[in-house]
C-alpha cells in the first residue's frame, strides 16, 4: 500500500484522465485502452486516474466499470499509481466496490455518493466515505459536492479532514473561490489537486494545489511539461501565455464538436492515433467535419 508521501507524488504535476474508448459499435476498445495507458506512461503521467465522468462510467454497466478496472490495474502494472473510481452507489455497493478495488491492486478509490435532491446531511456523507476508507485509501471529488452550498461542502470536507484517517486526496471540480478555501483547508493533510484546465490549477496553486489533470499529456506531452516546467520555476508568465496559446483555444476548439468537449477529447485521440473517436450511444461521436476542423486547428497551433 502506498503512503500518503507517495500518493501526493504521484498527484503532482500533469496526469491524466482516463477516456474509456469505444469501437463503433459501441463496444468497449480494450486494446485502444491499453494503447492508451502506454502512451500515458510514456508521455510521464504518473497516474491513471478513472473518473466516473472521463471514464464515462454514465454508458457502463456496473460489470463494465469493474473489467475497466481490472485492465487498467493488470496493464499498467506498477508503471504508475492507479485511481479506481467508484459510481453514484449506495452505500452497501459502494463498500463492495472498494473491495474489488482493493482486491485488484487499484492505489486509491475515487468515491462519488449519490445526493439526489440534497438527500445526504454532512454526518451520512462522512460516513459514507468512512465505510469505504476502511478498505483503502479514498479520495474525494468535489463535483459530488458541487450542487451544496459553499459552507456545506467546506464542512463535509472539514469532517472527513477531522475524523477519517483513510482520506488521502481531493479532485476539486468546483473551482473559483471554493478551490481556494478548500485548498487552505486541506493542503496540509491531503494531496489536493485540480480536476482539469491549466487555468483552474493556476488559480488554486497559490492556495495549496500539487498537480492537475491535463488533456495534453494525453496527445501532446510537451504542452504539459513547458507549463509544469514554467510552474516549478515560478515562470508565471510563461505558464500563462501556455494557457493564452493552447489551453484556452483548444477547449474552445473540441467545445464545437458535436457531442460537445467529451466528444472532441475522444476525436483527439483518434486524430493522434491513440484510440477510436467513438462514443457509445445515446452520446453523440465527432464527425468527419469536426475531425477535419481539429485537425486543421492542431495544424495551426503546430501540434499535429
Amino acid at each position: 500500500m502506498l503512503g500518503r508521501q507517495e500518493i501526493r507524488e504521484a498527484l503532482t504535476g500533469p496526469f491524466a484522465s482516463i477516456c474509456t474508448p469505444f469501437c463503433r459499435d459501441g463496444s468497449i476498445d480494450f486494446a485502444a485502452l491499453r494503447n492508451l495507458i502506454d502512451f500515458l506512461v510514456d508521455a510521464g503521467s504518473k497516474t491513471m486516474l478513472l473518473t466516473p465522468g472521463d471514464s464515462l462510467y454514465t454508458i457502463l454497466t456496473d460489470e463494465e466499470i469493474a473489467e475497466v478496472t481490472r485492465v487498467v490495474v493488470e496493464h499498467t502494472a506498477g508503471r504508475a499509481m492507479v485511481v479506481a473510481a467508484g459510481n453514484e452507489w449506495a452505500t452497501p455497493k459502494a463498500v463492495e466496490f472498494a473491495q474489488y478495488a482493493s482486491t485488484a491492486g487499484a492505489d486509491v478509490l475515487m468515491v462519488a455518493p449519490p445526493d439526489w435532491g440534497a438527500s445526504c446531511t454532512p454526518e451520512t456523507l462522512v460516513e459514507y466515505y468512512a465505510a469505504a476508507a476502511e478498505h483503502m485509501p479514498v479520495m474525494v471529488v468535489t463535483a459530488s459536492l458541487s450542487r451544496r452550498p459553499t459552507d456545506f461542502a467546506l464542512e463535509v470536507l472539514r469532517m472527513l479532514m477531522e475524523g477519517v484517517d483513510g482520506v488521502v486526496a481531493l479532485k476539486d471540480d468546483i473551482c473559483g473561490e471554493f478551490a481556494r478555501r478548500a485548498g487552505l483547508l486541506l493542503h496540509e493533510h491531503w494531496a489536493t489537486f485540480s480536476g482539469g484546465t491549466k487555468q483552474n490549477h493556476m488559480n488554486m496553486l497559490p492556495y495549496g494545489c500539487d498537480g492537475y489533470m491535463s488533456v495534453f499529456i494525453s496527445f501532446k506531452p510537451e504542452i504539459a511539461h513547458n507549463y509544469w516546467n514554467a510552474i516549478q520555476s515560478s515562470d508565471l508568465s510563461t505558464a500563462r501565455d501556455i494557457i493564452r496559446d493552447y489551453d484556452m483555444p483548444y477547449f474552445d476548439c473540441i467545445g464545437l464538436c458535436q457531442g460537445g468537449c467529451d466528444a472532441g477529447m475522444h476525436a483527439t485521440l483518434e486524430l493522434f492515433g491513440i484510440t477510436q473517436r467513438w462514443r457509445r450511444k445515446p452520446y453523440a461521436s465527432a464527425t468527419d467535419e469536426d475531425m477535419e476542423m481539429l485537425a486543421d486547428f492542431c495544424k495551426g497551433k503546430s501540434l499535429l
